[in-house]
């Protein structure tokens, strides 16, 4: 079955040419995109575990568990494949554990976790995870991935509205050097944001003082699973369709339409050998990143940004080694703060998503289906709206746009 992984194109860089594809703009690129995988994502986990009844060290081991483990898998991936390619955990499944953990135990839950890195690891190896993807039109995934992005560019104006005195600077700023590439050159658009940001969020008082935790290190919980029946019917193949469809269809699109050409299988190998090592320390499965993939490759040339992948795992390890300190660092700033980084990082990728969805003049009512139904955020039966849009946008396209798929059928 191993013969279905995606060999790399290229050969592994060695430290002497990663240095030298450095540069500010993919350390800048890492950077906002672990902000952004560190503050909204990670309040989901810390409200589903709380509200679960986990412990405090449960949830410190979890934070450790998504960040270290798929930094690592970042970092490896990354390297070998010489692309961006950046893991973190499903959201949706985050999500869709915390029902569960009203009526299992956190040791029922963790033996989900197992069977679902099982389940994608078949998957991954056998090749039907490629061919899948490869059977849905492009423009309806992108309809989803616009969907779900979309909340971003909403975040961006609700942040204007909500704290104008610390968003209104950021978005001056960001549009003052976006405008003038000589300005550019010498200060990315989203590192002068973050600044300044920054500079706004100190003068006007405005950092969470309670929030700064004292310095410490992270004591992983390793616990042993239980197996039960109902944890895996209920769990398993919710939590394997969040990743495999929704939260690596999101990431595939965007890595894509970004011109990259990401090892679906591999990915979805490295998600199963990841959702394993994150569900020994009780922490939820592996999955490619949608948000944080879009903002590394939104901006430097297209061979140097892998090393904006690396940026981003370096982060994570370094999170999940010292979780409680850096959860309160993160989580001092304002929301506005992270709001208008994130919406202005995802402009252009959010642009470009709509014009892969609408642009190529096919499937484009189940891509506007899909973009509906997506981003609405209604979930249905314990699995996530970006699920049941490409589902919506694929059965309208095939009841309605029977031409695109002859057309599409005849191009392969």
């Amino acid at each position: 079955m191993l013969a279905q992984l995606e060999r790399p194109t290229l050969p592994a860089p060695p430290p002497r040419q990663i240095l030298s594809d450095y540069g500010l703009t993919y350390f800048v690129n890492g950077l906002i995109a672990f902000i952004f995988s560190a503050t909204g994502p990670l309040a989901i986990i810390l409200s589903v575990g709380t509200r679960g009844g986990l412990s405090q060290a449960e949830l410190a081991s979890w934070v450790f568990g998504v960040f270290f483990v798929n930094g690592l898998v970042t970092i490896a991936m990354s390297w070998r494949y010489k692309s961006p390619l950046g893991f973190a955990w499903t959201i949706p499944g985050t999500v869709l554990v915390g029902p569960a953990l009203q009526h299992l135990s956190f040791a029922e839950v963790i033996g989900a976790f197992y069977a679902t890195s099982l389940l994608i690891l078949v998957m991954g190896a056998s090749g039907w995870v490629k061919r899948l993807m490869s059977a849905l039109p492009m423009p309806i995934v992108m309809g989803m991935v616009a969907g779900v992005f979309l909340r971003f560019g909403l975040d961006l104006v609700r942040a204007l509205h909500g704290n104008v005195a610390v968003a209104a600077p950021m978005v001056v700023v960001f549009l003052i050097l976006s405008a003038s590439p000589a300005l550019a050159r010498r200060m990315p658009p989203l590192i002068g944001t973050l600044l300044v940001g920054a500079l706004a969020v100190g003068l006007l008082g405005q950092i969470d003082t309670g929030a700064l935790g004292s310095f410490a290190l992270v004591a992983p919980v390793v616990q042993a699973p239980v197996w039960s029946v109902g944890a895996l019917v209920e769990l398993v193949v919710p939590l394997a369709i969040t990743v495999l469809v929704v939260q690596n269809g999101q990431g595939v699109a965007v890595l894509k339409n970004a011109r990259h050409d990401p090892p679906v299988n591999a990915i979805a190998v490295a998600c199963g050998i990841g959702a394993a090592l994150s569900a020994a320390v009780g922490a939820v499965s592996t999955c490619l990143t949608g948000p944080s993939n879009a903002l590394m490759t939104s901006s430097g040339k297209l061979e140097r940004q892998y090393t904006a992948a690396l940026t981003f795992g370096a982060f994570g390890l370094l999170f999940g080694l010292m979780a409680p300190t850096f959860t309160g660092l993160m989580l001092a700033a304002p929301k506005e703060f992270i709001m208008v980084l994130g919406g202005l990082a995802m402009l252009r990728v959010l642009q470009g998503a709509f014009i892969a969805s609408f642009g190529a003049g096919r499937f484009t009512l189940g891509a506007l289906v899909s973009l509906l139904v997506a981003v609405t955020d209604i979930g249905i039966l314990n699995i996530g709206a970006a699920f049941w849009g490409l589902v919506a946008g694929f059965v309208v396209s095939w009841l309605m746009e029977k031409a695109d798929f002859v057309a599409l059928a005849n191009k392969d």
